[in-house]
C-alpha cells in the first residue's frame, strides 16, 4: 500500500502546483503595464448614474464644451463606486465650471457661479492650494471672486495668492500636481470662511448653506430637474478648527444638518491638514468654494447688503428649496407638512393640542431675550391675535423657543401659514415653514428700522415679508425691495414698540381675501 499511496500523495501534489501557476499567472498578466494616462479614464465625471472613472483600460473622454469653460453635463451620480476601490486620474483633465441648458430653452446655458459661490468640476488640491487645470484662465471667474483670505466684510482685504489658489495649464499640471490624483467622487462643498459668524444659525444657515444651495440647485434647471440633483457627500471647513467654530449656542446648525444632510459629513480643519500633511494630489469630481469675503465683493450687495445679494440674480429652478426642506422635515417627522391655497394644514400639524383644519399663525415672543417688545405691545399683540382665532380665522399659536426642544421648535413652524416675530434668530425657522399662497412673515422692528436679514430670507421661501414697524409697515413685491437700510437708536432694545391691532388687520386680510386679492 505503500507505494500507491506515495503516487497518490505526487499526483495531488502536482495537480496543487498546476493551480497555482495558473493563478499566478492570471495574477500577474492581469495587472495594467501600462502609462498612467492610459490607466485612467473619467468618462465624463458629470454622467448621471455612471461610477468614476468607468473604466481604467481606456482613453480619456473629454467633456462637452471647450477645455476651460462651462462644461454642459448632468450632475454626479450619488451612487457609490465599488466597494473598497480608490480610483485615480491623470491630472492634466481640465478643470471646468457646469453649466446647465435650460429645460424650457436649450439654447440658454446658466453656469453654476456667482460672486463667492463657485461649482467646479474637477478642481485639484496639493498642499493645501487649490489648482484650477485650464488652457484659458480667461474663462474661469477672477480668482479675488472666487477666494479671498480677508478676516470679515468691512475688515482689510488680504487677496488670496498662489499659496491658496493657482491657475495652471494641462502642460503644468505634472510639474505642480504630479503624475496622478485621488479622485473625491460625488460632491464636496469647501466653506471656506473663517469662525467669525459661522456659529450663529442665521449666517450659517440663511447665508452660506442657502446660498451655497440655491446656486447649486442651478444644474438642476435642465431636463433632468431638480429631484435628480444628489445631495453634496462632504462640507469641509478649513479654517475651522473645532465645533465651536460653526455651531452655535442654541444647539441648531449641527443637528439641521445631519437632518437635512443625513449621508453628509462635516470635516473641519483636521481633515484638511491630513490633506496637506498627505503630500499627494486630490482632485474632486464637483465641489464648490464659498467665501464670505469673495461673495461681499458683488456688485450687488449694495442693494441688501447680505452676503447672499448676488445669488438674487441666479436663475433657480421654481421651489429650489424644497428638497432640502422637504428632506428635513421627512427625516424629523416621518412626512413632509404642506399648507393648502387657503392657508389651512394639508394633514393634521405636528405639535401637541392643534386646533383643527384652520390656518395656523405663530407669534416667536422673544420677551425673555434683550431685543423684545414693550411688555404692553407683547399683550397688545398677543390680544390682538387671539381675537383672530376667536373669529375662526386662525389657530394662534405663542411658543418660547428657548423652552423646546428642536424638534418641538421645527413642530411650531413646519405647518404655519404666517410667522410673526421681533428681528431675531428665531425667524430664520422660516426655512421650514411651507411656502404657499398665503404664507408671509411679519418682522417687527424699532421704527424706522428696515434691515434685510429675514427679508432676503422670505424672498428665498417664496414667503411674503412684511417689515412692521409699530403702526406702519413696509412689503415689496416681486423684483422689489427697499433701498439702503436704517438701524435707529433702541434697534436691538428691550423696548420696542407694535400696534397689536394694526398686525392683526393685516393678518385677517391675508388670510380671508380671495385667492387673486393676495399680494405676492
Amino acid at each position: 500500500m505503500t507505494a500507491p499511496l506515495r503516487r497518490r500523495d505526487q499526483l495531488r501534489a502536482l495537480v496543487f502546483s498546476a493551480i497555482g501557476f495558473v493563478f499566478l499567472l492570471v495574477l500577474f498578466t492581469g495587472r495594467e503595464h501600462i502609462p498612467i494616462r492610459k490607466a485612467i479614464s473619467w468618462r465624463k465625471p458629470v454622467q448621471q448614474d455612471l461610477p468614476v472613472p468607468v473604466n481604467h483600460n481606456t482613453d480619456f473622454e473629454p467633456d462637452a464644451g471647450d477645455a476651460g469653460s462651462s462644461a454642459s453635463e448632468e450632475v454626479p451620480s450619488s451612487h457609490s463606486s465599488l466597494p473598497h476601490t480608490n480610483y485615480l486620474a491623470s491630472t492634466d483633465e481640465e478643470t471646468t465650471i457646469p453649466s446647465t441648458a435650460l429645460a424650457s430653452d436649450p439654447s440658454v446655458t446658466i453656469p453654476a457661479q456667482t460672486y463667492g459661490f463657485t461649482v467646479f468640476d474637477k478642481l485639484y488640491l496639493r498642499n493645501g492650494t487649490f489648482f484650477v487645470v485650464t488652457k484659458d484662465p480667461k474663462s474661469m471667474p477672477p480668482r479675488e471672486r472666487i477666494l479671498s483670505k480677508g478676516e470679515a466684510p468691512g475688515s482689510p482685504d488680504e487677496p488670496a495668492t498662489d499659496e491658496d489658489l493657482q491657475f495652471i495649464s494641462p502642460s503644468q499640471a505634472k510639474e505642480h500636481l504630479g503624475e496622478f490624483a485621488t479622485v473625491m467622487k460625488d460632491t464636496t462643498i469647501f466653506i471656506y470662511d473663517r469662525p467669525q459668524f459661522l456659529p450663529h444659525y442665521y449666517h450659517f444657515w440663511g447665508e452660506v448653506i442657502i446660498g451655497a444651495w440655491r446656486v447649486y440647485s442651478t444644474l438642476g434647471l435642465g431636463a433632468l430637474g431638480l429631484d435628480r440633483l444628489p445631495l453634496p457627500s462632504r462640507w469641509v471647513m478649513p479654517l475651522v478648527g473645532d465645533d465651536s467654530g460653526w455651531r452655535d449656542k442654541a444647539g441648531i446648525s449641527g443637528p439641521l444638518m445631519r437632518l437635512a444632510f443625513p449621508g453628509s459629513t462635516m470635516e473641519q480643519a483636521g481633515q484638511w491638514r491630513d490633506w496637506k500633511k498627505s503630500g499627494t494630489s486630490i482632485v474632486f469630481e464637483r465641489s464648490m468654494i464659498v467665501n464670505r469675503v469673495s461673495a461681499h465683493k458683488s456688485p450687488l450687495v449694495s442693494t441688501r447688503y447680505k452676503m447672499i445679494s448676488g445669488t438674487m440674480n441666479v436663475t433657480v429652478p421654481t421651489g429650489f428649496w424644497e428638497p432640502l426642506r422637504s428632506a428635513l422635515t421627512r427625516n424629523l417627522f416621518g412626512y413632509v407638512p404642506e399648507v393648502k391655497p387657503d392657508g389651512k394644514p394639508l394633514v393634521p400639524p405636528p405639535f401637541k393640542g392643534n386646533a383643527g383644519s384652520r390656518p395656523i399663525v405663530t407669534y416667536i415672543s422673544r420677551q425673555r431675550t434683550g431685543r423684545r417688545l414693550t411688555d404692553e405691545s407683547h399683550q397688545g399683540l398677543v390680544a390682538a391675535l387671539k381675537e383672530l382665532e376667536e373669529e375662526g380665522i386662525c389657530t394662534v399659536r405663542i411658543p418660547v423657543l428657548e423652552n423646546l426642544s428642536l424638534r418641538d421648535q421645527l413642530a411650531e413652524v413646519a405647518s404655519s401659514t404666517i410667522l410673526v416675530g421681533v428681528h431675531g434668530n428665531g425667524l430664520t425657522h422660516q426655512l421650514w415653514m411651507p411656502p404657499s399662497l398665503r404664507s408671509a412673515v411679519f418682522e417687527i422692528v424699532m421704527p424706522p428700522g428696515y434691515i434685510f436679514d429675514y427679508e432676503i430670507l422670505a424672498k428665498n421661501m417664496g414667503h411674503k415679508h412684511y417689515m412692521v414697524r409699530n403702526d406702519s409697515m413696509l412689503t415689496f413685491g416681486p423684483g422689489d425691495w427697499f433701498r439702503g437700510f436704517n438701524i435707529p437708536e433702541g434697534f436691538h432694545s428691550d423696548h420696542i414698540p407694535v400696534h397689536g391691532p394694526f398686525v392683526a388687520d393685516l393678518i385677517r386680510k391675508r388670510l380671508t381675501q380671495p385667492d387673486a386679492e393676495v399680494e405676492e
